[in-house]
């Protein structure tokens, strides 16, 4: 993305949020790597929720982590 992301609208509002919530950072590191998040399942299960920023500050649903959570199956021995 690198500087064409610092001229999305929707990145400038993801900034917003952040900074009316209180968060700081320390704005060191490269900054231009976009995040995400992964649940992988016990076993065969595989993957039960992909989550890729696709710009920065993009969040996840906390509920469907939770959700695709609750699904993991402990692995028999």
């Amino acid at each position: 993305m690198m500087l064409s992301g610092f001229f999305r609208l929707g990145v400038w509002q993801n900034f917003l949020r952040a900074w009316r919530n209180g968060y700081s950072g320390n704005l060191e590191g490269e900054g231009f790597t976009l995040g995400g998040v992964y649940v992988i399942g016990a076993g065969k299960q595989g993957v039960l929720l992909e989550h890729r920023e696709k710009e920065f500050g993009d969040k996840v649903s906390l509920p469907a982590v939770l959700e695709a959570a609750e699904k993991i199956k402990p692995q028999a021995s």
